[in-house]
């Protein structure tokens, strides 16, 4: 079956003539009808194709397809890819960050790449213009839905698989290696038996031969990392000794440039005929690599793989093992996903992997078989070879995982108060019957149909029921009327910003109190989203020296967050902190950002603008003094310090040096040129206390009107007006040029008044303006 017979005008999207034996099998129930389509193929067997066809189908019909991918770097992988559908004159658009979303391209793209906490936190906003374009899709194409078996990611595609049906109601096809249970898949999805697809090991290219190799588990994790590497180097050894190539997968991107390093002398030691570097062509095609330690690698034949690579080396890493210039290959599990790079011979060397957030955590069982599937190299081996290295211990758990294969589960219960929060606060759920509605909706139930006994049904939906009631308890929700629900601001927020509850209420906690840096650092650190993190042995001696002193009931593990967040507010970080020091934190900016909304919106100013200026620092490293100048685009961490140490410390003293002073303190003309344009468009607060008097007669009242300028930048600002520190009166307003603030003068028993005028800024990291005047009673 010819593909410019079957989509004549989508042919040049295909990187082959014709379609397989399987493709030809699902092929018209992707093309012919308008079914949901649930497939499982062995990997290497063609199913991204499947997944273009449904897509060039929707669009071929004017509609808009959604590509969900496992993972961000296979995004942009296919927005590499699909250039062959752009060329045809379609519009593909890779959904990134929040700052990066372009809602013109996304509203008018005809195939949107997301991944599944981008269609999450869209569909979240979908109500908002700038994401409307999420509830305007015709097909969602869910690539390797066995990700809802994830344990940290599992959930998320789940509820937004059931919010997008709730929301749009779209077809779905979605794509599997690994699916031992899809009857439940395909019952979840709606998908009829005859749009239901497992093709099992026969359709594979290559068969394959899976086993597990064992060692002896010692107490130096070091020590245990090189006998899994040797161990790996003698599966791989009679493979390369043939001209085969082998693939060799470890926990994290430093391992695999480390294992590349130690692999390059063992396979010297062992004169293993790999490498090219008596090719003089070779070599100098390796000078277009940015990465030094791979370019010298390669010639060795042995190159490491993984996301934090530019795009360029990851190209020609990915071409080079396909010509063969490459033999061994050490990897993250990133390249199991997406990228078809098989070898003769697969290692999984690591089957446990160090989560910043949660520690060691065991390799998910999917991932392992989702990565053995890259074993063989079809055209040219008959049989690849896959084979997980374990503990003796555990060695019993993968060998049944190879024989029986892994079950999809649903990872909703874990967090089941957070979801049912989250979609009542959206509005999805909007009543007592509703809740129940949703609840069908999701592989959670599905998978309670199909779990053996008669009383899983109702237990599932009893525990959601109990859900629901604590919600309406502890805050997060109220009612409406007899069976109306809504979300209080508390489960907004939680919704908002992706809180677990016990942290959302830690959160509302603080508000309450006087805003203090130390409070907020320190709710932030115990909030439950960290609540794995541990501090190992060699971390605990650097976690004191940053703290030094005794942080009351903190754990190690909240210590350590708080150390990390603490030293990177000073710029320097312990090089025995930075391994998790970025994961963790982007989370606690994100937490950060959560506690300044709580601030904010229950009307305290001050401690939004005191979260502002933490997220500031934790971001950039700026001392103190000079967190203002943050607030101006292009100023970071390096000139944030040059300015401070020239003395220029606010962006009023930016103004005031003019491009020639910023040049003196350490500033290119053009960027010093920039960095005054912005500071200008920064509020400069002036009050003008008029006609205030400096005495009044005891008993007598006198109100005054001051006046509060901008300098003619608009900003929203919080203005406290306080007598001998009592609070007189609090306000956030949005201020264009200048604004009246009235302040009754009074004669009191007090010899002497203190007014006091504070101004701060909710949204922006500049300091409070504060002024007084004192007024003497008669």
């Amino acid at each position: 079956m010819e593909v410019a017979e079957v989509v004549p005008e989508f042919a040049d999207v295909f990187s082959f003539d014709a379609f397989n034996e399987m493709q030809r099998t699902a092929l018209p129930a992707v093309l012919e009808h308008e079914d949901n389509v649930v497939i499982s193929a062995p990997t290497g067997s063609g199913k991204t194709a499947l997944a273009e066809l449904a897509i060039t189908k929707t669009i071929a019909d004017g509609g808009t397809a959604l590509f969900i991918a496992p993972m961000r770097a296979l995004t942009n992988e296919k927005e590499s890819e699909w250039e062959r559908i752009e060329q045809l004159g379609y519009s593909v658009y890779v959904v990134t960050g929040e700052r990066d979303l372009n809602p013109r391209r996304a509203e008018r793209a005809d195939v949107l790449v997301m991944t599944p906490e981008k269609v999450d936190s869209a569909t979240r906003k979908h109500e908002t213009p700038r994401y409307a374009f999420v509830t305007d899709v015709d097909v969602v194409v869910i690539d390797e839905v066995h990700l809802l078996d994830s344990r940290s990611r599992g959930s998320v595609l789940e509820v937004v698989v059931a919010r997008l049906r709730r929301l749009v109601d779209p077809r779905f096809v979605a794509l599997s290696a690994t699916m031992q249970n899809i009857e439940e898949v395909a019952a979840w999805l709606d998908a009829p038996e005859e749009m239901t697809f497992d093709f099992g090991p026969r359709y594979r290219p290559v068969d394959l031969h899976a086993g597990v190799e064992t060692y002896t588990h010692g107490d130096n994790a070091f020590a245990d990392k090189y006998r899994r590497l040797y161990t790996a180097l003698d599966l791989a050894e009679p493979h390369l000794d043939e001209d085969g190539q082998a693939l060799v997968f470890v926990s994290s991107r430093q391992d695999t440039v480390k294992a590349a390093e130690k692999a390059r002398d063992e396979i010297a030691q062992r004169d293993i005929p790999v490498g090219d570097r008596g090719d003089y062509d070779f070599h100098s095609r390796t000078q277009v690599l940015d990465n030094d330690t791979l370019r010298q690698s390669v010639l060795d034949g042995v190159a490491f793989h993984h996301a934090g690579l530019s795009k360029n080396d990851k190209d020609h890493v990915e071409e080079w093992f396909r010509e063969g210039r490459i033999d061994l290959l050490f990897s993250t599990s990133t390249l199991a996903w997406g990228v078809n790079l098989p070898a003769r011979c697969v290692v999984i060397r690591d089957t446990k992997l160090h989560d910043p957030l949660e520690g060691e955590v065991d390799m998910s069982p999917l991932d392992i078989l989702q990565m053995l599937g890259r074993a063989g190299r079809p055209g040219y081996d008959d049989v690849g070879y896959g084979w997980v290295i374990a503990d003796r211990v555990e060695a019993d758990k993968y060998r049944q995982l190879l024989r029986d294969g892994k079950e999809i589960e649903s990872r909703l219960a874990d967090n089941l108060p957070e979801h049912v929060n989250a979609e009542i606060a959206l509005g999805t759920i909007t009543g007592l019957e509703d809740v129940l509605d949703w609840l069908e909706t999701t592989f959670y139930f599905q998978r309670a149909n199909y779990a053996p006994g008669e009383d899983a049904y109702d237990d599932v939906r009893e525990r959601v029921r109990r859900v629901l009631d604590d919600l309406l308890e502890r805050g997060f929700v109220e009612t409406e009327g007899e069976l109306g629900l809504s979300a209080t601001l508390m489960g907004q927020l939680a919704s908002r910003y992706y809180l677990r509850l016990q942290t959302a209420e830690r959160f509302r906690g603080l508000v309450d109190t006087e805003p203090a840096a130390e409070a907020i650092l320190g709710a932030v650190a115990q909030g439950e989203e960290f609540d794995s993190v541990s501090a190992r042995g060699d971390e605990r001696d650097a976690i004191e020296a940053v703290l030094g002193r005794d942080t009351g009931s903190l754990d190690q593990g909240a210590r350590k967050i708080l150390a990390i967040l603490e030293a990177s507010m000073g710029g320097e970080l312990p090089p025995e902190l930075r391994s998790d020091a970025w994961v963790i934190k982007q989370n606690a900016l994100r937490l950060l950002a959560a506690v300044r909304a709580f601030f904010d919106r229950f009307d305290r100013p001050a401690g939004a603008n005191l979260c502002r200026r933490i997220e500031a620092r934790v971001e950039t490293g700026v001392p103190p003094e000079a967190v203002g100048l943050t607030a101006i685009s292009g100023i970071g961490a390096g000139r944030g310090q040059r300015l401070s140490q020239a003395g220029i410390c606010r962006p009023g003293a930016v103004v005031d040096a003019g491009v020639s002073g910023l040049v003196d303190a350490g500033l290119g003309e053009e960027v010093a040129s920039n960095v005054l344009g912005q500071a200008k468009q920064l509020p400069r607060i002036r009050i003008d206390w008029g006609a205030f008097p400096e005495s009044v007669q005891a008993g007598e009242n006198d109100m005054q009107e001051v006046r509060l300028s901008t300098g003619g930048s608009g900003a929203r600002l919080g203005i406290r007006v306080t007598v001998n520190g009592v609070e007189m009166t609090r306000s956030v307003r949005y201020v264009a040029d200048a604004e009246t603030v009235p302040v009754g003068v009074f004669g009191a028993d007090d010899e002497e008044l203190t007014y006091a005028i504070e101004v701060t800024f909710p949204d922006l990291p500049l300091r409070p303006h504060r002024e007084t005047r004192t007024v003497s009673v008669r």
